[in-house]
């Protein structure tokens, strides 16, 4: 406990520090540029805005459900002891393990998209730099932060979220001026909003929020857990939500309704290039070029840190190796498991440029694309998991506790199965291997939950600790703890 006091003392996140870091995960420009298009060309075309907002109402419930089991657990441990607190400890054990392969294989595609894309913003200006050598030096700048407390990273995570943001709010406002109310046509939240495309839509829609459910994993470094972690969660939600819907709603407006789809298909990761090109000038384009590499850094950052905050939260309960669980002296981060997330990054890059794979069609798609997939599952059952705390005697309400997270785990269940259904769209492969990845997800869950099954029956004590302290809620700052938060949290076997 006194190394807990003496960790998190330096390290109080504040509710915007946890936005930032979360809105960084889910890398608002690299969703537009990479994403959008393609759900503008195989999607409903102009109705993509309308997937947008039913994506961000159907998360928003999801929050509403998640702040019932973040108040309850003081926001620490993410899905892990959410989906405990409701569901059990081996289904937790199984979302554990899911969490650590899924947001590990999440952050190594963002690693691979990162050196792609820096080295053509970099060769379109003359400098020729290999991916490899681009990555690398991501991942070793991601090392040195992911060493240090997070509230360094939050604070340039809060930089780099302002020049993206900044820079689409610039192209936002340019196709407003120059269009007018035509700028954002009906036809987006009319009948093409339900129209040929729309599974496919919906799949990318709900792909570009990966990233802002992971506030959770922040409450053991937060100045009041369950204020904070609750209120960024919202926050986050929000925020994403208008952006995208406004910002794909005027870029419909900006090449026309009856257009877009054509266009995005013909153009696809050059179109919001093409629109900064024609709305903000040359310039406007070259800073859209390079502030896609800071996005795509940003995400890496922000998955890097919630993927060893889960190895680091796995190891302190014994399922992963203890070393991992140790936290830094001075900047009170999880080092060990930085470290060792920084080594898997470099031991990938080594791997496909050993195998000459392509940075983005082998090494992006396949390993976002699964990590996409585990993220989506461990949403549903989070939200299925307020729903088992009724039974309990949550103390939640009939729409926080029931209504709302049925609503989030219905919209999440079917975006589950969309992703399946098009998996070779979301990954942009055929290959059988690349295919075959998804399997891994329930072959990890059984394993979890056999795992937990065994300790139960063979190591009580330690059965009892999973996601929490001796059957109580995990630990959280000494110095902000109320007398509340030393209250019993009970877990179902």
């Amino acid at each position: 406990m006194s190394q807990l006091r003496s960790s998190t003392s330096r390290t109080h996140l504040s509710t915007w520090h946890i936005v930032f870091v979360i809105v960084a995960a889910a890398a608002p420009l690299s969703a537009m540029v990479g994403t959008v298009p393609l759900a503008f060309a195989v999607g409903n075309g102009p109705g993509v805005p309308a997937a947008f907002a039913f994506a961000g109402l159907t998360l928003l419930c999801f929050a509403v459900g998640y702040a019932v089991s973040a108040r309850r657990t003081g926001g620490s441990g993410g899905f892990y002891t959410s989906i405990a607190d409701g569901l059990g400890r081996p289904a937790a054990v199984a979302g554990g393990f899911i969490a650590v392969l899924s947001y590990n294989a999440a952050t190594i595609g963002l690693v691979g998209a990162q050196g792609y894309f820096t080295r053509l913003v970099l060769a379109s200006h003359g400098y020729h730099v290999s991916w490899e050598v681009c990555a690398l030096a991501g991942v070793a700048l991601v090392a040195v932060l992911g060493h240090r407390e997070i509230t360094l990273s939050a604070r340039l995570l809060a930089l780099l979220m302002i020049g993206e943001t900044g820079v689409l709010l610039a192209l936002d406002i340019a196709v407003l001026v120059r269009h007018g109310a035509a700028a954002l046509p009906a036809a987006s939240f009319g009948h093409q909003a339900t129209g040929p495309g729309l599974g496919g839509a919906m799949m990318f829609a709900f792909v570009s929020f990966i990233g802002f459910e992971s506030a959770a994993l922040y409450g053991g470094e937060a100045r009041n857990p369950r204020r904070n972690v609750v209120r960024a969660t919202y926050a986050a939600v929000v925020l994403i939500s208008v952006f995208y819907t406004l910002t794909s709603w005027l870029a419909v407006g900006a090449v026309g309704a009856r257009n877009v789809r054509a266009t995005a298909g013909a153009q696809l990761g050059d179109l919001f290039f093409v629109l900064a090109g024609d709305y903000l000038g040359t310039a406007g384009r070259t800073v859209l070029e390079v502030l896609l590499c800071t996005s795509l850094f940003a995400a890496t950052l922000a998955l890097h840190s919630a993927a060893n905050r889960y190895a680091h939260v796995l190891a302190t309960d014994g399922l992963l190796p203890t070393a991992l669980s140790a936290r830094h002296p001075r900047h009170g981060s999880p080092h060990r498991a930085s470290t060792l997330q920084s080594a898997l990054n470099l031991v990938a890059v080594a791997v496909f440029a050993a195998a000459g794979l392509d940075p983005y069609a082998d090494m992006t798609t396949s390993m976002l694309g699964l990590g996409t997939l585990g993220i989506i599952v461990l949403q549903a059952a989070a939200a299925l998991s307020v729903v088992g705390l009724l039974r309990r005697g949550g103390g939640a309400g009939v729409w926080q506790g029931l209504v709302a997270p049925l609503l989030a785990f219905a919209g999440l269940t079917a975006t589950v199965w969309l992703v399946l259904g098009n998996y070779s769209l979301l990954t942009g492969t055929d290959s059988a291997v690349v295919g075959a990845l998804p399997w891994t997800l329930p072959a990890l869950a059984l394993l979890g939950a056999g795992y937990a099954w065994w300790l139960r029956t063979n190591r009580a004590d330690t059965y009892r600790r999973l996601a929490g302290r001796d059957g109580g809620e995990r630990a959280v700052p000494v110095e902000v703890a109320p007398a509340a938060a030393q209250a019993s949290v009970t877990r179902p076997d």
